[in-house]
């Protein structure tokens, strides 16, 4: 579909071309496509959401590849096949990583010594205990053992056995995180680069990107976003936009604009109280519900991604009055404020609303590992997962 459909559009759609142009074009595409997905399946067999960090480059290799052959052998081709294979192509793999992941059941031996407990509870993994290097590996997909243990000689030489007989030795603190994508709030956690700061070159290149997508959205999207608003007045009394301080890029305050999705908050109600959105909440509109669904109260947050006080993708933005609660109750909770908010994020498309403490320590350790693994591929895996809740509900509340 991703190379097919562009160039049936490209040919009877589009401007006149040479057919044996569209015609390379579409077999260039294809053969990328395949060396795509096999050097994605080949370069890691990690489990968990570290499976997908490696979908985005292996096109962008396969791909590259391919430019690089046309342009040495001086061959046209058409840029709109190509570009419409590479983005369909990355999308699709995305969509099964998400579709048949938590499907997998794994096979993995446990070295039962130093801090292990944890990985006992991962769902899609069949445990075999090896008390002992002499335990049998055979069937076994991966040895999982805790590597910052001080481990008896005999282990470290069978572990190294393993290495060199193809079995995958997991850490395994790094298999919980790439499996629930949570982040234990132990200490606060260094990214891949031995640093607690994001990066700041991709930090600097999605912030043009986002602009430049927020503009061209709003621009789109004004009709639409007009009849939303009357939509709203007409359903229940109030304004169409609800605007709320919250705490965003290095706890900056900023005022956030949604739809408003509920009835107004009566006079004297505390604060703290109607700043949360619980289950099943009665102040929620006949309309707001169908929008806080679909994710479409979310779209006037554009405005704030224009004026640079947002992102199209991190940690949302949190009410002021709430954000002073958690940062008094969980400690180095105004770390998630060193990436901007978002109008989706990791935590989100995981987990949905919170109402407690207890939930915002959950959501706070998906907010955690998003800015550790802060990265293109990252922001991928959300917007896939976002389009799923958009069309199936999962994670609204």
């Amino acid at each position: 579909m991703a190379g097919v459909l562009p160039y049936l559009a490209r040919r009877y759609l589009g401007p006149p071309a040479a057919t044996d142009q569209l015609d390379i074009t579409l077999l260039a595409s294809v053969l990328a496509m395949a060396f795509g997905a096999w050097l994605a399946r080949e370069v890691s067999n990690y489990p968990g959401v570290e499976a997908s960090s490696y979908i985005l480059p292996s096109f962008c290799a396969s791909y590259g590849v391919a430019i690089l052959v046309l342009l040495l052998g001086r061959i046209d081709y058409a840029r709109f096949i190509l570009l419409s294979g590479f983005i369909g192509g990355v999308i699709w793999f995305f969509f099964l990583h998400l579709r048949f992941q938590s499907r997998r059941t794994l096979r993995m031996g446990l070295v039962p010594i130093g801090a292990v407990s944890a990985v006992r509870a991962l769902q899609g993994i069949e445990w075999r205990e090896m008390p002992d290097p002499s335990s049998d590996f055979s069937g076994l997909q991966a040895v999982v053992v805790d590597l910052r243990h001080d481990m008896p000689d005999a282990w470290d030489r069978r572990l190294a056995d393993f290495a060199l007989a193809g079995v995958p030795v997991y850490h395994c603190k790094h298999l919980v995180e790439s499996m629930t994508g949570r982040i234990e709030l132990e200490h606060l956690s260094e990214n891949s680069f031995g640093t607690l700061s994001p990066m700041s070159t991709y930090m600097s290149f999605k912030r043009a990107a986002d602009w430049v997508l927020a503009a061209a959205a709003l621009v789109v999207l004004l009709p639409f976003l007009l009849i939303v608003a009357v939509a709203v007045r007409l359903d229940s009394p109030g304004p169409a936009l609800f605007r709320q301080v919250r705490v965003g890029y290095r706890g900056n305050p900023f005022r956030v604009y949604k739809f408003r999705t509920m009835t107004n908050r009566p006079a004297g109600e505390d604060e703290r109280a109607s700043a949360m959105t619980q289950a099943g909440d009665a102040r929620i509109t006949r309309l707001g519900g169908f929008l806080r669904r679909s994710r479409i109260d979310e779209l006037p947050q554009l405005i704030n991604v224009v004026r640079g006080e947002m992102s199209l993708i991190g940690p949302r933005p949190e009410a002021q009055v709430l954000s002073k609660w958690y940062e008094a109750e969980i400690p180095f909770y105004r770390y998630r404020h060193i990436v901007r908010p978002g109008i989706t994020g990791w935590a989100q498309v995981n987990q949905g609303h919170v109402a407690d403490v207890h939930e915002v320590t959950t959501k706070l350790q998906y907010d955690f590992f998003y800015i550790k693994n802060f990265s293109p591929w990252l922001d991928i895996l959300i917007v896939t997962q976002t389009i799923r809740t958009m069309l199936t509900g999962h994670g609204a509340k």
